[in-house]
């Protein structure tokens, strides 16, 4: 398998909040793996959400845009955007 990540990430369990429609929405998952350009989160299967959103680690963590990688049934990998 062929690694196409910028940065490697570290394995975690810990909780995330995806953070879309002008906040409105918040979707619980798990955060699988994490780095500082990116994560795995897993989620309920069939939960529905747009391929741009925020997303924050634990309740009081940064929030970050992000868009979506790549998706299976039930995890979804993720690059953080950056605003210059």
């Amino acid at each position: 398998m062929t690694e196409n990540r910028v940065k490697a990430r570290r394995r975690t369990l810990k909780v995330g909040k995806i953070v879309f429609n002008e906040r409105q929405s918040v979707i619980d998952c798990t955060i699988r793996n994490l780095s500082d350009a990116g994560a795995c989160l897993e989620l309920p299967a069939g939960v529905g959400f747009p391929t741009s959103f925020h997303f924050t680690v634990g309740v009081e963590g940064p929030v970050r845009p992000c868009k979506v990688r790549w998706r299976s049934r039930n995890r979804v990998g993720v690059t953080f955007e950056y605003n210059p």
